[in-house]
């Protein structure tokens, strides 16, 4: 992925609309590579962090896809240690 940090990046859901997110940080794990983002521009959920998964899709273009909650927690622990030790 070539987002850095302060990157604007869209993505499309499954109904087929647009969703604008912060990249705050790409981290790796275990050997796969997760997208840190923030919602832009909804004040409700402006303080939620969402973690996507990058993979391929079957044409081989790079995507991001949800992960489950332990993996989530996994993922989340790791970026808040990278966090805590930037400090």
């Amino acid at each position: 992925m070539t987002a850095t940090s302060e990157d604007v990046i869209t993505l499309i859901d499954e109904e087929g609309e647009e969703h604008e997110f912060t990249v705050l940080d790409i981290l790796e794990v275990d050997g796969t590579e997760y997208a840190i983002l923030v919602p832009v521009g909804d004040e409700e959920q402006e303080d939620e962090v969402v973690i996507f998964k990058f993979t391929e899709d079957d044409g081989g273009s790079e995507i991001l896809v949800e992960i489950e909650d332990d993996e989530w927690e996994k993922v989340a622990d790791a970026w808040q240690e990278k966090v805590g030790t930037e400090h």
